[in-house]
């Protein structure tokens, strides 16, 4: 069987934002050759097929390979994490069946304040939030409770997310706001800071969602902000890195475990995530406040959803062929 590992490359320079992003949009190569790796053990023919600055090769490479499944760990294009639902949506238009969410999926949950909105409105719990547009102010009526963290509202990996991002008065907001306006160019994501620990739920299935063993983001001592950051998630050279430690399984009471898988699972059924998704959170007094849902979150051997998967006792190859065999099957319902 041909299958066509895609992934998204990025420009020399960031579009926006700082030159030390680029990092974790380096790692999108090594993910799809881990991916291709474990697809040979499985007897699959894989393909590496970079999606570059050119969307007519892309397409090209596709049709000249003419593969029966894409393996899509494109998570943007060209350096725009908002298009990421585009190339989703260009495989659906292309009639080949992909890994993972769909493309409306992917554009929602890029969408932080729009995510939050349908998460609010449906009585899961997430903190308290504003969305400030580019060339907006702070509106004069402050209602959220301080601290607060103020993030880049279209983005993932973490980026734009430092210790300064975190703040205790309107000065200090205020200048925070400017610098995603200036940096990211886009709306910040101004929303209470939680207190609390912090998890990582990965949700697994297509019509069954199963909750994997529960992450924890161990933060330790050291650290100025308890806070998963860019330089925490991606730096390994950093500090933070080396005090930002995830372990899997928790510790976490039987019901403070269902308690997060219980809030995972309907996230990922409202938003309609398929196959694989991670829901990162934090829990405060017994409740667990959504903080994203990724709908296409890294699965290399060594990052999150992948760890999970072993704590539940599947191998590398096993969780690659389990994504694998979930898409057959919703291919093959669907040409029925």
């Amino acid at each position: 069987m041909k299958i066509a590992v895609c992934f998204n490359q990025a420009p020399a320079v960031p579009l926006r934002g700082e030159q030390q992003d680029r990092i974790s949009e380096a790692g999108a190569e090594t993910e799809a050759q881990a991916v291709a790796t474990a697809l040979e053990q499985l007897g699959y023919s894989p393909s590496l097929i970079p999606l570059g600055a050119e969307i007519s090769r892309f397409v090209s490479a596709l049709q000249q390979l003419q593969p029966e499944l894409v393996f899509n760990l494109c998570e943007g294009f060209w350096g725009e994490s908002r298009r990421e639902m585009h190339v989703a949506a260009l495989f659906e238009l292309l009639g080949l069946p992909h890994t993972g969410s769909p493309a409306l999926t992917l554009g929602l949950t890029q969408d932080k304040a729009l995510t939050k909105d349908l998460l609010t409105r449906h009585g899961l719990p997430t903190p308290a939030y504003l969305q400030i547009p580019p060339g907006e102010s702070l509106p004069e009526e402050f209602q959220l409770r301080w601290p607060v963290i103020v993030k880049p509202c279209f983005e993932d990996a973490s980026l734009g997310i430092t210790a300064e991002s975190i703040v205790s008065d309107e000065i200090a907001l205020s200048s925070r706001i400017r610098y995603i306006h200036d940096r990211y160019r886009q709306a910040a994501l101004v929303e209470e800071f939680i207190a609390g620990r912090e998890f990582n739920a990965a949700v697994i299935g297509d019509r069954y969602l199963e909750a994997l063993p529960v992450s924890e983001i161990c933060f330790r001592p050291g650290l100025d902000r308890q806070i998963v950051s860019y330089a925490g998630k991606w730096q390994e050279d950093s500090s933070e890195y080396a005090a930002t430690a995830p372990v899997c399984p928790a510790e976490l009471s039987k019901q403070e475990r269902q308690s997060v898988q219980q809030v995972a699972l309907q996230a990922c059924r409202l938003l309609g995530c398929r196959d694989y998704a991670r829901v990162d959170m934090r829990l405060r007094d017994g409740v667990p406040y959504i903080l994203e849902v990724n709908a296409n979150p890294d699965i290399s051997p060594d990052a999150g959803l992948a760890r999970a998967a072993r704590a539940a006792g599947s191998d590398y190859p096993t969780l690659i062929e389990r994504i694998v065999t979930m898409t057959r099957a919703r291919t093959e319902k669907q040409n029925a």
